[in-house]
């Protein structure tokens, strides 16, 4: 390894940063400027120390690169879906980095019709992406999105899938999403506050008309909420949503009527959550109302749509958490989540019908509904892969329970899923709670203490993290590697409680819980100190900043994508992209409680003296969730202050956003930078 090459040292310029009588200094704020030279030039240092420290891998990360692509089928393509007389497909090209959306009138068999290909559309971009495709019920016109920044702004655009052209009309800072009215000519989308990038208002457009005749419908006040609309799966209703952490709240108009006026469903009520379905002159709420805190199924008659007319369907269940409902004409299906697992449940509307689960065999899986836009019809279309399993996409006939697996992904190459064991294994944290980790790796594995061991985790926002497949960690299996999905708490992974357990005041038990999951598989010998590495990204990196500040000596690497470091700071200011909304995750730190127990694992500002581990942090310039200059004064502290001379590289993608790379094959570049970092610690060479 070349030594010779000096790592970057950031300027010194103290910023005091007071509140509540207390008073921290930062040294870098400087760096909160992606306009100042000096920011950028600073940047590019960083790269290029990380190129020239990491030239020895280059081959090797080329040689991953291609490796893990050549297990990707190139000319792919998704199982189509039915929809309003038409079938829709994506597929992708051979040698082609993004994806072709087209659709079939009434048959597989008629001639395509190309609505969108990206390739062409992404010539010329750094960064392309395209999303929030709609297409109007008498099929003529379709609305889209796209991005060209990664900053999670789209340009809203109208095209008419008759003659292809595109309307003039370009609505600049939306979501990307939209929905059409019942008249065919009615656009609804919503916009974003150009500075918050909160979407807080929903505006109307009509077809033929110019962006400033459009009319504002709605504006959320509330900065903690964002809105979006849509229309539900019957179709008869437009719906404005409004959500923040732990509340919601919802408007409807009939969508055949436009111009009318939105009334709400339910008014907001803190802490009250629920969503709405419709369905033969019913709607059905999800709702965790009267401390439901796993959520419950009511039902209420469309016209009379208060909590006070809702009629409890499926109670509260403490050790069942209800994630979401499909409803069908004749079925209605239900996605619960116990004991750390997904289970469906298919009920009949018929009372004379009983009720059933889909038979699910493996130890740990992630099975969920798909595409399901079909209200008349007894075929459920759901999803299923595991750690060694590729994911399916799968019919199953609700009333014969006969299944048919439409696709199985593909793996090219000599892939076998018998040459690798997936187990669920269970730490204890430091209260006595039991962890679940999902782990896989290749057979014949020994637990000796010698395996290289990569865990990954998020753990923050209910987000659980499901036992997947991944072709890309192939790469690491192949080379001994065990991974593990630990399911800390700060996830729903077990239950609502297990998200409320790992937010504000009780934020640490998700840091701890990763740490006694690591010290389980080093006591078990399923790895050692000197093998075990730690990986998450955005709140899963905010996870990373901790632990290294707290066990350092747990991990021989640490690899931090896109980490929210820096949380004091920018909890603190509500100009920056999402703070007001996160205050029911991590806390208002304006109130003191929230800032000392906030303060007391902020990464960056509980960076000390000490040995840290090897590390490889990664960031996006233009990321609208977490600002590249979390990372970079992270980087730029741990530089100053670590006693130790192992490697600590900041990577900056200086034309991405929190995604990462757009095109298909492009993000697995950056994941070969993760995997040489890794290797090369262990000595892998090839």
């Amino acid at each position: 390894m070349s030594k010779h090459i000096q790592a970057p040292v950031a300027t010194v310029r103290p910023h005091e940063l007071t509140a509540h009588n207390h008073t921290r200094i930062d040294n870098y704020f400087w760096l909160n400027n992606r306009e100042d030279q000096e920011v950028i030039d600073y940047l590019n240092a960083e790269n290029a120390y990380y190129e020239a420290e990491t030239a020895h891998t280059k081959t090797f990360q080329t040689d991953l690169f291609e490796e893990m692509k050549s297990r990707i089928k190139e000319d792919d393509s998704s199982v189509p879906y039915f929809y309003n007389g038409y079938y829709y497909i994506t597929r992708f090209e051979k040698g082609k980095d993004y994806p072709i959306f087209s659709r079939k009138k009434e048959s597989l068999e008629a001639k395509e019709e190309i609505m969108f290909d990206c390739n062409v559309m992404a010539e010329g971009q750094s960064y392309f992406h395209l999303r929030g495709i709609n297409v109007s019920e008498d099929n003529q016109w379709v609305a889209f999105g796209v991005d060209t920044v990664s900053r999670r702004e789209y340009t809203l655009q109208v095209k008419n899938l008759i003659t292809g052209e595109l309307s003039p009309v370009s609505i600049e800072k939306t979501t990307g999403s939209s929905t059409w009215a019942a008249d065919n000519k009615t656009l609804f989308y919503s916009r974003k506050d150009e500075v918050t990038l909160r979407a807080d208002k929903i505006y109307k457009h009509k077809l033929g008309t110019s962006i400033e005749q459009d009319v504002l419908v709605y504006f959320e006040e509330d900065d903690t909420f964002d809105t979006h609309i849509f229309k539900e799966k019957s179709r008869k209703y437009l719906v404005i949503g409004s959500e923040s952490t732990l509340t919601s709240e919802y408007r409807i108009l009939e969508s055949n009527n436009p111009d009318g006026a939105f009334r709400i469903f339910q008014e907001r009520v803190r802490e009250v959550e629920y969503n709405i379905s419709h369905y033969d002159g019913h709607f059905y709420i999800m709702t965790n109302l009267d401390e439901a805190d796993n959520f419950k199924l009511m039902q209420c008659p469309e016209n009379k749509t208060g909590v006070e007319h809702w009629v409890e369907l499926i109670p509260h269940r403490e050790e069942v958490l209800l994630e979401g409902v499909d409803i069908f004409k004749d079925y209605l299906v239900i996605s619960e989540r116990s004991n750390g697992l997904v289970h469906l449940r298919i009920q009949p509307w018929d009372k004379n019908k009983e009720a059933y689960y889909l038979p699910f065999e493996s130890e740990t899986y992630n099975a969920y509904t798909g595409t399901n836009l079909d209200f008349d019809t007894e075929i459920l279309r759901y999803g299923y892969q595991s750690m060694n399993t590729p994911s399916s996409v799968i019919d199953f006939n609700m009333r014969t329970r006969e299944k048919e697996v439409k696709k199985e992904q593909e793996v090219l190459g000599t892939f076998d899923k018998n040459n690798y064991v997936e187990e669920r294994i269970w730490a204890t944290a430091k209260d006595g709670v039991k962890i679940p980790m999902s782990i896989v790796y290749k057979k014949g594995m020994k637990k000796d203490g010698t395996n290289p061991f990569l865990q990954y985790a998020y753990g923050s926002y209910g987000y659980s993290m499901e036992p997947y497949f991944s072709t890309t960690r192939l790469s690491l299996l192949d080379r001994g590697f065990i991974y593990a999905i630990a399911h800390i708490r700060g996830g729903e992974d077990m239950g609502r409680q297990w998200y409320e357990d790992g937010k504000l005041l009780e934020k640490w038990n998700t840091f701890d819980d990763f740490i006694a999951c690591s010290e389980y598989v080093i006591a078990e010998g399923y790895t050692s100190a000197e093998h075990l590495y730690a990986e998450g990204g955005s709140a899963g990196g905010l996870l990373m900043g901790v632990v290294v500040n707290k066990r350092p000596e747990l991990y021989n690497g640490v690899i931090a994508q896109v980490p929210f470091v820096d949380v004091m700071t920018t909890m603190l200011d509500d100009t920056i992209p999402l703070t007001t909304g996160e205050y029911d995750e991590w806390g208002n730190p304006n109130e003191k409680e929230y800032y000392d127990y906030m303060l007391s694992y902020s990464p960056i500002d509980n960076v000390v003296a000490q040995d840290y581990p090897n590390m490889y942090v990664s960031t996006g310039l233009h990321d609208s969730q977490v600002q590249y200059w979390e990372p970079a004064k992270w980087v730029a502290k741990l530089r100053v202050m670590k006693t130790n001379d192992k490697q600590l590289y900041l990577d900056t993608n200086m034309e991405a956003g929190h995604g990462g790379a757009s095109g298909r094959f492009e993000a697995l570049k950056e994941v070969s930078k993760e995997f040489a970092f890794m290797f090369d610690l262990e000595g892998i060479k090839e």
